[in-house]
């Protein structure tokens, strides 16, 4: 599992992660609540197996992070985490769930959407404990679905995209988005390009508007289609 730092950290809380289960699987989701449940500091405050009515569940139980099955029929899913993600009046992390034969199309998408990842439906206890107290700090989330799409779109021939997605960043900001998709964090990229954190962390913000995202997530997708991300630039 790969995480990606975000472009800033939620400040430490002591009170437990209240956590919501999205899972059409029964079987699968009482594995992932009774082992959400076991873990220190987690609460699981909603579980249920279908979309409809969601956003009000979400909104009366208040979840920090919310587990979302991506393979809901239709496009029940992406609808959801877009629901979820964008104008709730507080910062969720969405994290989302799927098999390790995931349609790319489908990661790629729900990555656009706003999900701070993807896990696998078959990772173990401990992957999905570590991976929601991860994405409640800010930090993005790459299990094997995810990994596997990054990997495609870096030998997907996506560099035609460029000239459409990118047009309006300097020279530094296409440096900096490069490292970005290559999974540096801030510091990373600090040290490599000798910059200070907050010039980087300023530099990745005008980026991300620039290129008309919100998300760290979002930015990785469009600077590997266009080419980014690879060791050989």
């Amino acid at each position: 599992m790969t995480t990606y730092a975000s472009v800033s950290h939620s400040p430490v809380s002591h009170s437990p992660l209240h956590v919501a289960v999205v899972e059409r699987n029964p079987l699968l989701r009482a594995g992932i609540c009774a082992a959400l449940t076991a873990a220190a500091g987690i609460e699981v405050v909603m579980d249920t197996g279908s979309a409809p009515g969601l956003g009000a569940l979400v909104g009366a139980a208040a979840p920090d992070v919310i587990l979302l099955d991506l393979d809901l029929p239709g496009s029940a899913a992406l609808e959801v985490c877009r629901e979820l993600v964008a104008g709730t009046g507080r910062r969720r992390a969405v994290l989302g769930m799927t098999g390790r034969g995931a349609d790319a199309a489908l990661v790629r998408s729900a990555l656009l959407a706003g999900v701070r990842g993807c896990l696998a439906k078959d990772a173990g206890g401990p992957e999905v404990v570590g991976a929601v107290h991860m994405v409640a700090r800010g930090l993005m989330v790459a299990g094997s679905p995810m990994d596997q799409v990054l990997s495609g779109l870096l030998t997907a021939g996506g560099r035609t995209a460029e000239r459409q997605v990118l047009p309006e960043l300097t020279r530094r900001e296409r440096e900096i988005l490069d490292l970005v998709a290559r999974g540096f964090d801030n510091r990373c990229i600090a040290r490599t390009l000798t910059l200070a954190d907050k010039t980087v962390r300023n530099h990745v913000s005008a980026v991300l508007g620039k290129i008309g995202v919100s998300s760290r997530g979002q930015a990785i997708v469009l600077a590997r289609e266009a080419g980014l991300g690879t060791s050989a630039r």
